[in-house]
């Protein structure tokens, strides 16, 4: 008869457990490096995961792929940094909203000589200008991601703006890596070479060398980021549950929670506290 209790008592217990298990759904959020190697989304996760049963499953890339990862219906959620690309992907019908979560500005970076005279530039555009013409001459380089992340796209647009068409198979002293923002950095300090980069990264960053920031508060290098839910219309089986996670992150507990993370006593990343970006007024931190 103990025996049977026992038994009995073992399969409620059992059953118990897997209806937690199924209660505990799960969402795939695609999203940039930048937010993961900074350690910003590991401690908004922590938060979230105080308050939400939602297990949140991360797809981090750079900002092309991190779009078709979520164009084929495998994201849920978008977190990138690319204001064109994320439009293009809401005006696609890929994307439900283009909603603000957060800001901060891109760093150019560059060897503590700076052979380029960027220091002193409060102007991006003059800045990369400088660095053309010294390149030019032979007496900079300049390292570029080239792998169509947020930050290399943004990058080209800069040199669109700065008036310089630049290329790799153009221009000897302009160079690409083709990869990520920390291996970029480490082959910039290697080379004494000037490069942009994300806030987050950037602090983070601990193998400098003779890396220096040498700009950082210019307009043009403000860096909103943005969360796009995937349109369910066009992919039925992505989870209502992202839903949940994007109303945390702007909620006032989210927003909290992205002005608390540090590197090094340093704030990362700024909340938006805005609706629309149509109604933010960027300003340097």
């Amino acid at each position: 008869m103990n025996m049977l209790k026992r038994v009995l008592a073992a399969g409620v217990l059992l059953t118990m457990f897997e209806a937690n298990a199924l209660a505990r759904e799960s969402i795939v959020l695609a999203t940039t490096t930048s937010v993961e190697n900074s350690g910003l989304l590991a401690y908004l996760l922590e938060q979230f995961g105080k308050e939400s049963e939602v297990e949140v499953k991360v797809v981090a890339r750079g900002t092309g792929q991190a779009f078709r990862i979520a164009q084929n219906g495998d994201a849920d959620l978008v977190l990138a940094h690319h204001p064109a690309s994320e439009e293009k992907f809401v005006a696609e019908g890929f994307g439900v909203a283009r909603v603000p979560v957060m800001f901060n500005y891109f760093t150019l970076v560059g060897p503590r000589n700076d052979p380029a005279g960027v220091t002193g530039s409060e102007d991006a555009f003059v800045a990369l200008s400088r660095i053309a013409r010294a390149g030019e001459t032979g007496t900079a380089r300049f390292l570029s991601r080239g792998d169509e992340s947020g930050t290399h796209r943004r990058e080209r647009e800069l040199w669109d703006g700065a008036g310089k068409s630049v290329g790799a198979r153009e221009q000897e002293w302009y160079l690409e890596t083709g990869a990520g923002m920390g291996a970029t950095l480490s082959i910039a300090a290697e080379l004494d070479a000037y490069t942009l980069t994300d806030r987050g990264t950037w602090l983070s960053f601990g193998n400098r060398g003779d890396l220096m920031a040498l700009l950082e508060e210019s307009e043009a290098l403000f860096n909103p980021y943005s969360a796009i839910l995937v349109d369910r219309e066009r992919h039925g089986h992505v989870s209502d549950k992202a839903k949940e996670f994007l109303e945390w992150l702007t909620s006032p507990r989210g927003q909290e929670s992205i002005a608390s993370f540090r590197i090094d006593s340093q704030a990362c990343f700024f909340p938006a506290n805005v609706s629309s970006w149509d109604s933010f007024q960027p300003t340097a931190p």
